[in-house]
């Protein structure tokens, strides 16, 4: 039987983050990755923030910087707010996930593709692990792993292995790349409506080489996302007055919205989209899963460490990575909440409020992709219209401190067949 310190499942921006910084602290490391190459399938839109490139230590993957963003209303009436300075950065989606690969491959971990996370066939010493691996040819392999971290997405096969709880909802999304699209290219536009892209919203994201990523994050039922992507097609269709060509690639993915109780367990940490940490309000992932990889490393480093002999240290990971970030994604839970409840009429009127000058300024001044509160509580605080939409989040977001949330029902809850 193979024997590994650490076993990390899933190659994506969170597994090779924890790998290089456990691969540079000297532990012996082995990333698996179901797919065939690292990168593919491309996982989401790839709309980053500044500090997703200097978490990666490069910017090597960008493809343009975009300093504004339009949101239309569902009858297309819109607001746009612009920067003088990039506000976020397009990038080559899985050139991200190949260069942090690299970069960890360097510092020393082992990447093998092709292999899957099967399940957890026993326990071994103390809290080691003892799990069973199946490769493309169906060739399976047990290895003894002392720490296994789950990097593996929504549907993450560690967690369930494990008996940690999974997301509350998860969110289909659709998506397609266009090599030629109309379009501002420096602008992202965002789509609002029940009848476009209920639960979410829609996304027209200039690629940074003269097309267009276009897609939905949608409430889960009846209809299909496909459906919902086909909507905005014809949307987009009509307001640049031409068709779109076809497209280069298709993302099709689920985005994990919500919390679980707990993201660590003996002998297991959950990273990324496996642990839900996603921003409530945008779905996007990179940031915080690149982030709380961070802090994973730290804290399975002193988990490792012969000298230590604790236990129950890995409990520090849940400690810690919901100090820095869990009041940021409560209160965007909360006003998500709020918004899925929204009808287009209210939408319009949202809409509406933000068009005055005092609120683009207030947008473009205090904006940030990463922290959407903080622009949402400065909002709030000017604008009497928008209070009397969100009655009940002003004194939810101007509260001090940890967030203390008024109850609202649970919301949709993730379909199970």
């Amino acid at each position: 039987m193979r024997e590994v310190e650490v076993l990390i499942v899933g190659a994506g921006p969170a597994g090779s983050t924890v790998a290089y910084e456990l691969s540079r602290s000297g532990h012996d490391v082995l990333v698996i990755e179901e797919h065939p190459n690292v990168g593919y399938p491309v996982q989401c839109a790839g709309l980053v923030s500044q500090r997703v490139l200097d978490l990666a230590g490069s910017s090597v993957m960008v493809r343009g910087p975009v300093h504004g963003a339009t949101v239309f209303a569902p009858s297309l009436r819109s607001v746009s707010f612009k920067a003088a300075e990039p506000r976020a950065f397009v990038i080559d989606r899985a050139g991200l996930d190949i260069y942090l690969a690299d970069r960890a491959a360097r510092a020393g971990a082992r990447f093998e593709t092709g292999v899957k996370f099967d399940r957890r066939v026993g326990a071994g010493t103390g809290s080691a692990s003892i799990v069973r691996l199946v490769g493309l040819d169906g060739k399976e392999e047990e290895v003894f792993a002392k720490l296994v971290i789950g990097t593996d997405g929504v549907a993450s096969a560690v967690a369930r292995a494990f008996r940690l709880r999974r997301p509350v909802e998860i969110l289909p999304a659709f998506e397609a790349e266009f090599g030629d699209s109309p379009g501002d290219p420096d602008q992202v536009e965002v789509y609002l409506g029940n009848e476009l892209s209920p639960g979410l919203f829609g996304w027209w994201i200039p690629d940074g080489h003269g097309g267009a990523r276009v897609g939905v994050a949608v409430r889960a039922g009846e209809v299909s996302a496909r459906t919902y992507f086909d909507r905005l097609l014809r949307h987009l269709e009509k307001r640049f007055g031409a068709p779109f060509r076809s497209p280069v690639n298709y993302v099709v993915s689920g985005v994990p919205i919500g919390t679980v109780p707990r993201t660590q367990g003996p002998g297991v940490l959950l990273v990324g989209d496996a642990a839900a940490q996603v921003k409530p309000l945008s779905g996007g992932g990179i940031f915080m899963g690149m982030r709380c990889a961070q802090i994973a490393a730290e804290v399975a480093h002193r988990s490792l460490d012969p000298r230590d002999g604790s236990a129950g240290s890995l409990s520090e990971y849940e400690t810690a990575w919901r100090a820095e970030l869990g009041e940021e994604i409560a209160k965007a839970l909360y006003l998500r909440k709020l918004f899925v409840r929204l009808s287009d009429a209210d939408l319009e009127r949202i809409i509406e409020a933000l068009q005055g000058s005092e609120m683009k300024a207030s947008i473009v001044a205090f904006g940030d992709i990463d922290f959407p509160t903080h622009v949402a509580r400065d909002l709030l605080r000017q604008s009497p219209s928008l209070v009397r939409l969100f009655p009940k989040a002003l004194s939810a977001l101007l509260a001090p401190g940890p967030p203390r949330l008024a109850e609202l029902d649970p919301g949709p809850r993730r379909q199970t067949k």
